[in-house]
C-alpha cells in the first residue's frame, strides 16, 4: 500500500510512495545496526556538532519545510514556520545540554569509587504521528542521537514527504549514513520492527489504541517504550479569572494546530459565577476566527487531516447534542473540496455524551458547567486521561495550590499547555508513561549502569 501524500485543503493527491517490501526492512535494520557501534563510540562534542548543523539547516530552509508541512497535513503556513523553528531549537538545546545531563554520577558507598554512567541503548523506533509531523519527530530523535542511539522512523503514511525530509537533513548535515532512517512500511509492519533483536526501544506518539498495541508488543519482547498518548485536557476558569485574557487564551489553546493537538484545551470547567460571561466572551472570539486556505496568512482555521478524521469528529458532535448538548456555534463540516470544519462550540455536554469522555480531535470546543469549584476538579479527573490541563485565576497561588490536586503530566497557570524542551513532558493513566524532553527525556533511552570499584 503506497504512502499518498493528499493534500487536505483540497483533497488533490501530490505524490506518492512505495512502501518497503520485507527485504528492503530487513536491509536497514542492518545498516542501522552497523552504524550503531560507530556512533556510540562518537563524542558528545561530536554528536553535538551534527545536531547544531540539523539547526541550521532547519532555519535556512524553514520557509520550504513549512510549505511542505502545510501542504502535507493542513497546518496553517505561520504555524508550521513555528513547527520547524521549536524542532531547531530542540536540537540546539541537546547539543548543549546532553553532555551534562548524562556526565557520570559519583555516589558515596562502601567502595573506592562507585558511580552511575548512563550508555546508549542501540536502535531506538520511533513511531510518530502526523499532527506535527517535525517536531514530534525531532524532540524525540535529538536526544536519542545526543545519548549514542541510532533512529529509526515509522511515520504517519500521510506525511511522506516530511518523513523523507527529515531523513535528508541529517544526512546533509553530516550525520553518518543509517544513523538516522526512515522507514517506508505500513503500520501492520511495525509489530515485525519491535520484534527484531537488533531493535533496543520504542518511543511512540499517537492514539490510545495504537498505543496499546506498540505497548504490548514492546512487552512482548521485553523492550523499553515511552508512550504518549491522547488528552482530554482540561481549562478551568475560576470565578476570579481574567475572563478576557483567559477567554483569548482559550481560542488559542483550542484551535491551535487546527484543534488537533493531544495538548489543545479540549473540556472547558466552568465554575457557576463565571461561566455566562466566559461563554459569551469565547463564542465571540471564536466567531471572528477566518476559515480558509492555511497557506495565506489571513487564514486562521485550515482544513483536518483527512476526511476520515472529520467524519468522525462530527459523529462525536451529532452525539452530544442528541444528549442535550447546545451547538452555540459551528458544529457541521463545509461542503465542497477539502476536510473543512466550521470552529464550532458545544455548551452544556453532560457526561452520557461522547464528547464529555472522549478526545475530539479538531476544532470543537466541549463546555461543561461545574457547580463549584470541587465539583470542577472531580470533573477534570473524572477522564481516563491525564496528558495536561489549565487552571485560570487572579490568585495564582491558590490555582498552584489546586494543581496539586489535578490528575496529569503538567498543569498550566494562567497560560495554555505547550511542550519546552526544558520541561519534561508526557502523561498519566491513558495518556500514557515515560517522559520526553528536559534531561528525564534523554535517560529514558540509556542503560542506567552502576559502576563499583574497591
Amino acid at each position: 500500500m503506497p504512502h499518498i501524500s493528499l493534500n487536505p485543503a483540497t483533497g488533490k493527491v501530490e505524490r506518492e510512495f512505495p512502501s518497503w517490501d520485507g527485504d528492503q526492512l530487513d536491509a536497514a535494520l542492518e545498516a542501522a545496526h552497523v552504524a550503531e557501534t560507530n556512533w556510540r563510540r562518537a563524542s558528545f562534542a561530536q554528536r553535538g556538532e551534527v545536531l547544531t548543523r540539523v539547526a541550521e539547516r532547519l532555519l535556512a530552509n524553514r520557509d520550504d519545510y513549512a510549505t511542505l508541512i502545510t501542504r502535507e497535513m493542513g497546518k496553517l503556513r505561520r504555524e508550521a514556520h513555528a513547527e520547524v523553528e521549536k524542532s531547531a531549537l530542540a536540537c540546539d538545546y541537546y547539543a548543549l545540554h546532553a553532555a551534562d545531563f548524562l556526565e557520570d554520577e559519583v555516589i558515596e558507598t562502601d567502595a573506592a569509587r562507585s558511580y552511575v554512567s548512563y550508555q546508549p541503548l542501540g536502535i531506538v523506533l520511533a513511531v510518530m504521528p502526523w499532527n506535527f509531523p517535525f517536531w514530534q519527530v525531532f524532540r524525540a530523535a535529538a536526544p536519542a542521537l545526543m545519548a549514542g542511539n541510532v533512529v529509526v522512523l515509522k511515520h504517519s503514511s500521510n506525511v511522506p514527504g516530511c518523513a523523507l525530509a527529515i531523513e535528508e537533513i541529517f544526512r546533509s548535515a553530516g550525520l553518518p549514513p543509517y544513523v538516522f532512517t526512515t522507514l517506508m512500511i505500513d503500520a501492520g509492519q511495525v509489530a515485525r520492527v519491535i520484534a527484531d533483536p537488533r531493535v533496543c526501544a520504542v518511543t511512540f506518539t499517537g492514539s490510545e489504541p495504537a498505543g496499546r498495541m506498540v505497548a504490548m508488543e514492546a512487552g512482548r519482547y521485553l523492550k523499553k517504550c515511552v508512550l504518549e498518548l491522547g488528552g482530554s485536557d482540561p481549562f478551568i476558569v475560576l470565578r476570579d479569572a481574567d475572563l478576557n485574557d483567559a477567554s483569548t487564551q482559550a481560542v488559542n489553546a483550542r484551535f491551535l494546530n487546527n484543534g488537533q493537538s493531544c495538548i489543545a484545551a479540549k473540556r472547558f470547567i466552568l465554575v457557576p459565577e463565571i461561566a455566562d460571561e466566559f461563554v459569551r466572551l469565547f463564542r465571540q472570539k471564536v466567531a471572528a476566527l477566518r476559515l480558509g486556505d492555511p497557506m495565506k496568512n489571513s487564514c486562521q482555521i485550515g482544513p483536518m487531516a483527512r476526511l476520515d478524521l472529520r467524519d468522525e469528529l462530527h459523529r462525536q458532535v451529532t452525539d452530544a447534542i442528541v444528549q442535550g448538548a447546545q451547538p452555540l456555534l459551528g458544529c457541521e463540516p463545509v461542503e465542497g473540496e477539502g476536510a473543512y470544519y466550521l470552529p464550532s462550540i458545544l455548551d452544556r455536554v453532560m457526561p452520557k455524551a461522547r464528547a464529555y469522555h472522549e478526545e475530539l480531535f479538531g476544532p470543537v470546543a466541549v463546555v461543561i458547567r461545574a457547580r463549584s469549584e470541587q465539583d470542577a476538579l472531580d470533573i477534570a479527573n473524572a477522564t481516563r486521561f491525564g496528558l495536561g490541563a489549565s487552571l485560570w485565576s487572579r490568585d495564582a497561588g491558590h490555582a498552584e495550590k489546586l494543581s496539586r490536586r489535578i490528575e496529569a503530566g503538567c498543569c498550566f497557570i494562567n497560560g495554555m499547555v505547550k511542550s519546552d524542551p526544558r520541561l519534561p513532558f508526557g502523561g498519566v493513566k491513558a495518556s500514557g508513561f515515560g517522559r520526553e524532553l528536559s534531561y528525564h527525556g534523554i535517560r529514558e533511552f540509556v542503560n542506567i549502569k552502576t559502576v563499583w570499584v574497591k
